[in-house]
């Protein structure tokens, strides 16, 4: 399966690639797990709620 977002999860991860300031490969990254969530939750399309999950993931394990 491809993980393509659906247009409201494609727009949240623009906006968090912005303000997060995502590389290629961090972008790349929250769609992959993205669409591990999705797997998990039995869903075939990721949408906005599994890129919402994907990107707290990535915000707990930021230290600052």
């Amino acid at each position: 399966m491809f993980a393509t977002p659906d247009e409201p999860g494609r727009k949240l991860l623009l906006q968090a690639a912005e303000a997060m300031r995502l590389s290629a490969r961090g972008y790349t990254r929250m769609l992959r797990v993205a669409r591990t969530v999705a797997d998990l939750a039995g869903v075939e399309h990721v949408g906005r709620i599994h890129v919402a999950e994907a990107l707290s993931y990535r915000r707990m394990g930021v230290r600052g």
